[in-house]
């Protein structure tokens, strides 16, 4: 999809990947680029350098994801692309994540993706054209050393976005999944642990993939280029892979007081 003159909207736009991706999109010529973030005062910056709209937004509950929506829609009369781009990394471990841990992280890592494209794909299928944007982890191809939420989440919202993309590719829906591993933002701010075992890189080069695959309708956004050979040894021999990753579970363990 070309993304000149496109009306985008951006979840998790106050700081990291997603206000890199406000950037982005402004920069590409965008006609539209709305700030979506539950933290409003860092979504007006965003609208501001971009010269958009903010609108505040709790991604884990549907009604919100609609009031998104509607208000996209008066403003540019559409959506042209959707990246439901918010997250967060939730309880590590296991045994301390509670209930309403697991709740909390399901509702904004899973089920935000589910109701942006639940309520956005109408009017797409209806232009028949469209694209859903979404971004996952490394962590959902592969998994997170120490954190069992973060894991289950990104893997099953890889699997939604496949699924959406199986489903209405070719019906004109274009769908992205970006799996970076660490990226330079709040969620890494006390170091990047295991996820920088192959280094950190700023939220503008994962945004500048993400712009590159939506042009290509490119459905795996994998700015480490490592995560591809680590899929091809997992796919292979996936005994051999838990191995080598039991072996790096020790290395972690090492590694906390």
């Amino acid at each position: 999809m070309i993304i000149k003159d496109k009306r985008v909207v951006v979840t998790g736009a106050a700081s990291g990947i997603g206000k890199a991706l406000a950037v982005a999109f402004k920069e590409a010529e965008a006609q539209s680029v709305v700030a979506v973030d539950i933290n409003l005062e860092g979504a007006e910056e965003t609208a501001k350098d971009i010269n958009g709209i903010s609108i505040k937004a709790n991604v884990g509950q549907e009604s919100d994801i609609l009031n998104v929506i509607e208000k996209a829609n008066e403003l540019s009369g559409g959506i042209d692309i959707f990246c439901s781009n918010a997250g967060i990394g939730g309880v590590h471990g296991f045994f301390d994540a509670k209930n309403e841990d697991w709740q909390n992280i399901w509702e904004v890592n899973v089920m935000s993706h589910i109701y942006a494209a639940r309520n956005v794909l109408p009017q797409m299928l209806e232009r028949g054209e469209g694209y859903l944007m979404s971004t996952a982890s490394a962590a959902g191809l592969l998994t997170q050393i120490g954190s069992a939420g973060y894991s289950v989440t990104k893997a099953a919202a890889v699997s939604f976005a496949e699924w959406i993309k199986i489903t209405y590719g070719k019906k004109g829906i274009g769908v992205s999944c970006l799996c970076p591993q660490a990226v330079r933002t709040a969620m890494t701010a006390g170091g990047p642990g295991v996820a920088g075992i192959d280094g950190m890189i700023e939220p503008e080069e994962a945004a500048a993939d993400v712009l590159d695959a939506i042009e290509k309708d490119r459905f795996l956004v994998t700015p480490h280029a490592e995560v591809l050979e680590y899929i091809k040894r997992k796919g292979t021999d996936r005994d051999r892979w838990i191995s080598g990753m039991q072996r790096l579970q020790e290395r972690f363990e090492e590694m906390i007081p």
